[in-house]
């Protein structure tokens, strides 16, 4: 299972390793050699955080537009569970299965494609983790090159440091090293902070108050206190080069999302009213989100926007019951 594993990620090992490489040349024309060699070996894996997150910006919009109508369809959803409520039998279950799966065809949903960034994120992490893991071994001679990191490359990022610590150290492997210490922790922290900051900004502003008043809601609010704990466990273990990713990564996500909760807010959320409170001060009317499929429901489409293909009627005067009596 190991070496399927390394055979699967090193076309991304190898990418990384010619960005890294790059990003390293570049810093260098910039003059940081010598003392500052760590730090142009730090700043190239800053770099290479930044080109994985741009690679993985149309999927964010994708995962951003899907997550806005999956609240859009949620009173629908309500419905549906409803209608079911108490039915345990196998018939019931599936009929209730099947008009969910129904409803996210019609609407163009993907319930998990809030998932897709990480996931398609993780095979970065774990090759760079493994990239980083063996310098050590590079450097002595003990494990082939990878791309441009041969063994004398691997040798100069193994003997440079920031900080008094290697990119390569480890909080469990410091040797006492109150440097790599200090430096991994520090990080870990910063870490935690920045997860924990994305989260509650997203559970605070961008989600209506009737989706957080259920059970996957309450599971998020106790994750949202749990990771800094699963972060100090694991960080300790992750050589520094790969916090600085961990870090860099959770500070773009941070601002991607200040960007995309000013902007395109989940419906019903605080975040939305205070768009529109913002764009009603500037004269301008906000633009409402139809979900095809459910142009039909009163329930999907905000109370003062009419529905998409439909002319709103005049409202009259209400009409007498009994029509008056003609004189003679």
């Amino acid at each position: 299972m190991g070496d399927f594993l390394q055979t699967l990620l090193y076309p991304i090992k190898l990418g990384e390793a010619w960005v890294m490489y790059g990003w390293h040349w570049f810093f260098e024309t910039l003059g940081l050699t010598g003392a500052w060699a760590g730090w142009a070996w730090a700043l190239s894996i800053v770099g290479l955080t930044v080109v994985v997150r741009l690679m993985l910006i149309p999927l964010f919009v994708r995962q951003i537009h899907s997550s806005r109508r999956m609240q859009l369809i949620q009173p629908e959803m309500q419905k549906i569970q409803k209608k079911y409520k108490g039915k345990r039998d196998p018939e019931s279950q599936k009929a209730q299965q099947a008009e969910i799966m129904d409803l996210y065809r019609r609407t163009g949903t993907n319930p998990f494609s809030s998932c897709l960034p990480i996931l398609i994120q993780s095979p970065f992490f774990f090759a760079l983790f493994q990239l980083l893991n063996n310098l050590k071994a590079q450097a002595e001679g003990k494990a082939p090159p990878i791309g441009p990191i041969t063994q004398e490359v691997a040798q100069t990022i193994e003997s440079s440091t920031i900080f008094g610590a290697k990119l390569s150290d480890t909080f469990v492997h410091a040797n006492g090293n109150l440097n790599v210490q200090i430096l991994t922790a520090v990080l870990i922290i910063l870490m935690s902070a920045t997860t924990f900051t994305t989260q509650h900004q997203l559970m605070r502003k961008n989600m209506p108050a009737a989706a957080l008043d259920n059970p996957f809601a309450k599971q998020q609010k106790v994750l949202l206190y749990l990771m800094p704990l699963f972060f100090a466990i694991s960080g300790i273990n992750f050589p520094i080069g790969v916090l600085i990713y961990w870090l860099t990564t959770n500070l773009w996500t941070m601002g991607q999302q200040f960007y995309v909760i000013r902007n395109m807010p989940a419906p019903g959320s605080a975040a939305e009213q205070a768009q529109r409170d913002r764009l009603k001060r500037k004269g301008k009317a906000p633009k409402e989100l139809v979900v095809p499929g459910l142009v039909a429901d009163d329930a999907t489409v905000p109370d003062d926007a009419p529905k998409s293909g439909q002319r709103q009627q005049p409202k009259g005067k209400k009409r007498a019951k009994n029509p008056p009596s003609k004189k003679r």
